[in-house]
């Protein structure tokens, strides 16, 4: 369905990227994929649509995250380059046009700014009601819910004026005259709303009554239960910065980490987590570094462009390889494969810099193991050459960590070498 309903944008998504792109034949005069008048015209011809159709398709892709418009350009959305290998890229894409309804339709002429906001405001209890009854629900039914749910906001807002009247003593709170918003009729706005919903396929709407979609009901569905997950915090580090709710992770088993990243993911926008937890993954901490990206797997397909990045950043290339190898379904346990000997041995250094931090002298001893060199002196070779920041704290903390001697001579002998430049 959400494939059907956003056919037409990706129709024109995908034209765009082929005939505007920078330095292709046809391309606009300034190089840049904007939707001019002449533009629209020559898509219009291309695609054997009006005008009219283009445009709304365009203001649809936009808002799908099909295009992204920077400025007076444009440019592929990474969902439109997920399109057809990803269908939670597609569901995302109808989902971010579902949560865009209010700008999909356009608003009734004659209504206040803020009669307009409490009544989209308002939308997601007439939707919960929607969702809940599984079925037709009369669009008188739904406007009684409307009135009471704008009665409370309005409520909430406490507009009352502290003044003095005739009669009374000084301090004495009387109503205020009422704001223009609060006499606006609500079943022209209601009707409009509904109108909205409608044509992003959100619902059904016709013989007085509304009824949603599959696919709407899906969506409301999952909205509910992102706030029930976010209500569920099993550390409690909901409101706490990206490094914050890491470090508070830390110590808590897989499952349980997992649960604390999807609330913690469920309470912001997408793109805004996916920056915070990338700006935690450069901080100094290796085993910040290590949970951010596992983080980045409970984000999925929305956080592929960010990833994909970083993979020029030497300290997260590494992760970085391994999360988008992945993604692409190569299994968790072959995906070291993706990397160079040197980038393993990168990698190699910064979890026992991690270990050496957090964890303790059997781990470190443990983390020799996995190593992929054959022996310890190519091993102490090759992390020489990988040029880690923290080779030198990782070796020492081995050579103390390790009960063979002579091994452990070797190891503190190499960590003496690093030292000095040898």
């Amino acid at each position: 369905m959400a494939r059907v309903r956003l056919a037409g944008a990706a129709r024109l998504a995908r034209w765009a990227d082929a005939a505007l792109g920078p330095g292709r034949a046809g391309a606009t005069a300034d190089g840049k994929a904007t939707l001019s008048d002449a533009t629209a015209a020559r898509a219009a011809v291309d695609l054997g649509l009006s005008v009219a159709r283009i445009r709304a398709d365009w203001d649809t892709a936009r808002l799908a995250g099909l295009v992204e418009v920077h400025g007076d350009s444009a440019r592929p959305g990474w969902r439109l380059r997920a399109w057809d290998r990803d269908d939670s890229a597609v569901l995302r894409g109808w989902v971010a046009l579902f949560d865009a309804w209010s700008l999909a339709f356009p608003e009734p002429d004659g209504f206040e700014p803020a009669a307009v906001a409490e009544v989209v405001s308002a939308m997601p209890q007439v939707l919960s009601l929607l969702q809940l009854s599984a079925g037709p629900v009369p669009v008188e039914q739904l406007l009684d819910l409307l009135r009471q749910r704008v009665t409370e906001l309005r409520t909430e807002r406490c507009e009352i004026a502290y003044e003095t009247g005739p009669g009374q003593p000084a301090g004495t709170p009387r109503p205020a005259d009422p704001a223009p918003a609060a006499n606006a009729p609500l079943a022209p706005l209601l009707d409009w709303a509904l109108r909205a919903l409608a044509s992003v396929g959100a619902l059904t709407y016709g013989d007085g009554q509304a009824t949603l979609t599959p696919l709407g009901s899906w969506a409301v569905w999952v909205k509910l239960e992102q706030i029930c997950v976010a209500a569920q915090s099993p550390a409690g580090n909901i409101e706490q910065s990206a490094e914050d709710m890491l470090r508070g992770c830390a110590q808590l088993r897989p499952n349980a980490a997992r649960a604390e990243y999807r609330a913690w993911l469920a309470a912001r926008p997408v793109g805004g987590a996916v920056t915070e937890l990338i700006g935690a993954a450069r901080g100094d901490d290796a085993l910040l570094r290590g949970l951010a990206f596992e983080a980045l797997r409970v984000v999925g397909a929305p956080a592929e462009p960010d990833v994909r990045g970083v993979v020029e950043e030497p300290a997260l290339r590494p992760y970085a390889l391994l999360w988008l190898a992945e993604h692409d379904g190569i299994d968790p346990e072959d995906a070291h494969e993706v990397l160079t000997r040197e980038e393993a041995t990168w990698l190699w250094v910064d979890t026992a810099a991690a270990v050496a931090d957090h964890g303790e002298a059997p781990m470190l001893v443990r983390h020799l193991e996995s190593a992929v060199q054959p022996t310890v002196p190519q091993l102490l070779d090759e992390v020489r050459a990988v040029g880690h920041p923290r080779t030198v704290q990782v070796l020492v903390a081995l050579a103390a960590a390790h009960p063979d001697p002579a091994l452990a001579k070797a190891v503190r002998r190499a960590a003496f070498q690093v030292h000095t430049g040898g």
